[in-house]
This record gives structure tokens, sequence and C-alpha cells, in this order.
């Protein structure tokens, strides 16, 4: 049986995953009939006494996270004001309070701005002036960082895991949800197609955008993998589950919760499932590898730098990682050779990967097991919502085997930009979503990327806006040009380049200093070189960046 013929099969009518044809946002798509129709919905019938989420020593169950969910729910409606459409931003690494944020804020209608816990001052404080949140959740990290901006006077802070208990100014996690523990939430008007996450994507100039998705936006992205699943069991590409196996299914969270990949693949995903969720802090491949064979680790999704990791860990400390069913991957494309090093690596393990995009709420095109181990340079067939074209410069479709710009369509796709008009209108068109990304299809729908459109770096997974950071090195006073592009890297598929013409002697570890207040570490340049005069430029006066970027993999090359 043919993918197609499978996903036909389990989305018909009658069935528990039937899609019809609806609209959202004006635009045709299809839905799924029996989906939950809100986040909300999501997580009350999810309740249960089984284990949820693992940090370290704690241990909350599925119940316990409803009820204080329910609490802190009841603590921004009626303490803090908050409203549907109200944005609530969390900002704090892999912590318990961050899912509990998240699903509070969520189940009354508020906005959930999932801001980068890796964002330096300036960049917090854009993000906030931009989104202009009610109400602001972080940890002592990000608070320390918070308080080298200057806040807006009626922005209320919730502070989880604070070195100061007496810290003034700041609402305290513990006292604000002290007290008998209640299990309803307040009644608030909410709907499928109402505003529920905003995640900021880095664009190829300026400034990061905020996506904003709804609750049918995610929720139809959770139930597509869920098609993927049963797909891939009546196709052959995964054995079927094992009747006599009853053990709770657990997913290691190695990966941040404010990328779609975290929030979504990993958390969200774990509801309807019943998975465990064992958080890291940050990730550590020994620690990783230790958490995996402690916790009986099922599910590992990670991007490629990550899980070629935990591959050459295994192999190296020969560790036992049988439990590992499914390591998943996204973000940039694996190597072929860590494609069936997975497979190798880990007796039980099948390897699977995806495209899609922040805007695409994580979901795109999938692949898996032996349809993945036959294509490794493929990312797969789109997922039961969305459609795939390839298109020329002039928005004409192309034929398979062509290359063109990868567009997509569908009900995992965004509304738009967080008052961003300028941006909506030049990432769609008409119904689609332009990507960015230089592809094509095969006769069978498979897509392969082969290059960008857009002026990013995609490092580890992290996508980085080469006009962020030549506006950051643009305000040291001695450069007068600068160029930023990727180049090759074994671990993380690319590293931040820049080449500069200077007035002066820059000294590399100064320069970086000199950085690290206007970037996230991840941001800041790793190969740096400085140029004998003025950068080369296009008649139109356009600098050359694709010669500067091939110049700087041949010195890499040679050294």
């Amino acid at each position: 049986m043919k993918r197609k013929e499978a996903i036909a099969q389990i989305t018909a009518p009658g069935q528990p995953y039937e899609l019809r044809d609806g609209e959202m946002f004006g635009r045709g798509c299809r839905v799924f009939t029996h989906a939950p129709s809100t986040l909300r919905d999501l997580y009350l019938e999810a309740r249960s006494d089984l284990p949820f989420i693992v940090y370290e020593e704690e241990r909350l169950s599925f119940e316990e996270v409803w009820q204080l969910t329910c609490q802190l729910a009841h603590r921004l409606v009626g303490d803090f004001g908050v409203v549907p459409g109200d944005r609530v931003a969390i900002s704090m690494r892999n912590y318990p309070e961050w899912v509990i944020a998240f699903n509070a804020i969520t189940s009354v209608g508020g906005i959930a701005v999932a801001m980068n816990a890796l964002w330096q001052p300036d960049e917090m404080a854009y993000a906030l002036n931009d989104s202009a949140p009610k109400v602001m959740i972080l940890d002592e990290e990000r608070l320390q960082r918070f308080d080298a901006i200057s806040p807006r006077p009626d922005l209320a802070l919730i502070g989880a895991r604070l070195a100061d208990p007496t810290r003034k100014g700041v609402y305290h996690w513990g006292p604000l949800l002290d007290g008998p523990r209640c299990d309803t939430l307040p009644d608030v008007p909410l709907g499928p197609d109402d505003d529920a996450t905003m995640l900021y994507t880095s664009g190829s100039t300026g400034h990061p955008k905020g996506a904003v998705s709804s609750h049918r936006n995610v929720i139809s992205a959770l139930l597509c993998w869920e098609v993927d699943a049963q797909a891939a069991v009546m196709t052959g590409v995964f054995d079927p589950p094992d009747p006599d196996v009853t053990a709770q299914p657990a997913a290691l969270l190695g990966i941040p919760l404010f990328h779609v990949a975290g929030s979504h693949a990993v958390m969200l995903a774990s509801y309807r499932s019943q998975r465990r969720l064992v958080c890291m802090y940050k990730w550590t491949v020994d620690q990783a590898a230790r958490l995996i064979a402690e916790e009986q680790i099922t599910q590992f999704t990670a991007p490629s730098a990550i899980t070629g990791d935990l591959v050459e860990a295994a192999r190296r400390q020969n560790l036992d990682l049988s439990s590992l069913k499914l390591v998943g991957g996204g973000g940039a494309a694996r190597a072929p050779e860590q494609v069936r090093g997975i497979d190798e690596a880990f007796s039980q393990a099948r390897p699977n990967t995806g495209w899609g995009m922040t805007e695409t709420n994580a979901i795109g095109t999938g692949i898996a097991g032996s349809d993945y181990l036959g294509r490794p340079e493929s990312s797969g067939q789109a997922a039961a919502v969305l459609d795939l074209r390839v298109v020329d410069e002039a928005g004409r479709t192309l034929g398979v085997h062509q290359r063109g710009e990868l567009q997509v369509r569908g009900t995992s796709v965004i509304r738009g930009y967080w008052n961003r008009p300028d941006a909506n209108a030049a990432t769609f068109d008409g119904d689609w979503l332009k990507t960015g990304d230089v592809a094509y299809l095969d006769e069978e729908g498979y897509l392969f990327i082969v290059d960008r459109i857009k002026d990013l770096v995609i490092r580890g997974g992290e996508n980085i806006g080469c006009g962020a950071v030549e506006a950051a090195l643009l305000e040291h006073p001695d450069i007068v040009e600068a160029s930023v592009y990727g180049v090759p890297d074994t671990r993380l598929g690319e590293e931040v380049g820049a080449t500069l013409y200077v007035t002066g002697d820059i000294d590399p570890d100064a320069l970086t200093a000199f950085l690290r207040p206007r970037l996230a570490a991840f941001m800041l340049p790793r190969h740096i070189h400085v140029a004998d005069g003025p950068l080369p430029r296009t008649a139109s006066g356009k600098i050359l960046k694709r010669q500067l970027r091939d110049e700087a993999v041949a010195r890499l090359t040679a050294t």
C-alpha cells in the first residue's frame, strides 16, 4: 500500500481522523472532524494519574499538571485581568513551570508568547515592545537580563525558581499557586480559530517576526503526526505495535520549548499519547544517554547536530539505548551517513525526519524508517492537511524534478505575523506561503530541499537572519562593510561566517565582546575574515555574498 492510499483510508468519512473541507482565515482547507476544538480541550481530555513531567527529581502526573494549570489560569484571569487576545510572555528554560504557564495561558484565551531563552537584553526588549504582553513569566537568568532593559510600567512579572525569594516587584510562582488545588478552568469563550501562540522566527533582514497561530493550526499539526504514524504501519515502514508491551511511552525533551519542535512535536504531542516527558535544562549528550537508559525513553526528536551527538556517543561508549524506538529530526537535513548511523547504532530505533517551519507549526513533510533509509536526502511527503507546490520566479507551477521556490498551504499555516502587514504581503501569495527554500518534488511527491532563497544561516536547527548579524556588526565604529553567510560545519550543519571591511585593527575577542550584548550566543560569527578593501558588489551595488561565502569555504577547506 502506498502512503497516499493509507492516508485516504485513515481520513475517510466515519474514521477517527476523518477530514472534511472547511475554511479558516478565509482560506479553503481540510479540517479534522473529530479533533479537540481547542488546546484547552486537549488538556482536559488528557487528565489521568499517569506520570507526565519529569525534571531531575521532580515528577508531576497529568492530573497534577491539570490542577496547577487551573490554579494559574484563575490567577491570570482574576489577579492580572487577562482576557482573550491578551499576550502573556514565557521566557525560561525547560522547567515544568514552562508547560504549566503555556497551558494556563492558552486555556483562558491568551496568546502564549514563547520567547527565545537565549536572547540577550536588546532582543528581549524588542519582543516585549512588539508583542506588548500583559504578563511575563520568567526564571532567574531571564529576570537578570530583564533588569538590563527599560520595562513598561504596566507589565506584571511572575518569577519561577528565583534566587531571591524576597525579590520585590515580582509575583513569586510558589506563593501565587499556594492554596487548595482546583480542577476547573475559568469560564471564558474560546474557539478553534482564536489565536493561541506567538513564536518569533528569524527573517532574512531586521528583527524577528511574531508568527501567530490559532488553536486549530496547532491541533491540526498534532493530529497529522498521528496520521503519519498509522500510515507508516499500514505501509510497512514501521512494525505494528507489540500488544504485549504495556509500558508507558516516554520522550526526552532535549531541545527548547520556545521552538515548535520542542513545544509541538515533543510536549504537546505527549498529551493524547499519554507519553511521559523527561525534561533537560539544556542539551548534554552524556546526561541524555543516562536519562534514556534510566527513564527507558522510547522517542527522541532533535536537530541533526544533537541526534548526531547521540549516535557518536552510542558508538563510542557502547551504550545500551535499546529502549529507543524512534529518533526524529528536523530543522536541518541530516547527512545520509547519520541516517544510516541511527539505524545501526540503536538496536530498536528507526530514524525519521521532516520539513516544516514555525509558520506551518512544525509540520510540512515527513519520512521515516525504511522509506527514509532508502531516500536519506529527502524530507518526505506532504502532511495530510497541507499542499505543496514548486514555482518559478514568475509564480508558474513547475513539474517534477524542476527546481524552484517551495510554497505550502493548508490548515496548519499561520494567520500571519503580528503587526507586520508588510511581512504578510511579502510572504503570502494568495493562500500559498512562500518558504524561501529552493526545492523539487519527484514523481511520488517526495520533497528534496536543495538551497534557500532567504538570507539565513541554519545553525543546529536555529534560524539566524544574516541581516540582523550584519546590523550588529555595523554598529562597531571601525566596521565599514559587513557580509554574513553560512559556512559548512560537520556537527551543526552551518556556522556563521562574516567578511568585513574595516578602517582599523579588529581584535576577534574584542569584537565578540562588543557583539555579546547585541546578539544571542548562537548568532555570534565563528569565522571572521577581514578583507583588504571594500567588499565586491554587483553593478546595482549589492554585495556579492555568494562569492564571499565561496571564498570563505575555500579558506576553511585549505586549513
